[in-house]
């Protein structure tokens, strides 16, 4: 009685929807040399978050890196892989780096929000995404979020030592912390369960 209980409980919460602010998304990802294509062997490390707000059609970008071998000299999105989690891609936001993003340094903090449905926000080239999707903003950033939700987009540092891209991740939706504490406090009821019914 009590294990179906715990199941239906299970159940439930694997169903609900997660609690969050109406059209907002975060993404995370962690950069390092070895996640880069082909991998190098900077020291180099990472940590970004990506804010989306799939109303305001808003995107703020903070990025936090330290100890790269070379100078950036520049940062973006890529969009999108063949495959999640493995390749290159073309840069799929605005170039040659984001609005602001430090320059000729080896650490250093970013944040900026940049407008998606501003053509300025994207990559001009003529082969790019936002060209792909024949200058149309709003249909690229419905389909650049569909990659990254599909784990097919990075965000990488370029430097002086690997100009093409020192430190890299892909970005990707994390686990909500209260589902991960369900799941483990529905673990340990089972565990307990368990062991109950083999000491009797």
């Amino acid at each position: 009685m009590r294990k179906s209980l715990v199941a239906a409980a299970l159940a439930t919460a694997l169903t609900a929807p997660l609690p969050a602010a109406a059209g907002m998304v975060l993404y995370k990802t962690h950069l390092s040399g070895a996640a880069e294509s082909p991998p190098n062997a900077s020291p180099g490390t990472g940590l970004v978050e990506l804010l989306v707000d799939t109303v305001a059609s808003t995107m703020e970008v903070k990025v936090d890196f330290s100890g790269l071998v070379g100078t950036v000299t520049a940062s973006h999105i890529h969009c999108c892989t063949a495959v999640p989690g493995v390749s290159n891609a073309g840069v799929a936001t605005v170039t040659p780096t984001f609005t602001g993003f430090p320059s000729g340094v080896t650490s250093g903090s970013y944040d900026h929000v940049f407008d998606m449905l501003l053509a300025s926000s994207w990559n001009p080239a003529s082969t790019a995404f936002l060209a792909l999707h024949g200058g149309d903003t709003a249909l690229a950033f419905h389909d650049f979020l569909a990659g990254i939700d599909a784990g097919k987009a990075y965000l990488n540092v370029h430097s002086t030592f690997r100009p093409g891209g020192e430190i890299r991740g892909f970005l990707a939706v994390p686990e909500p912390a209260g589902l991960l504490l369900l799941l483990s406090a529905v673990g340990a009821m089972l565990g307990v369960s368990g062991r109950r019914r083999q000491a009797a």
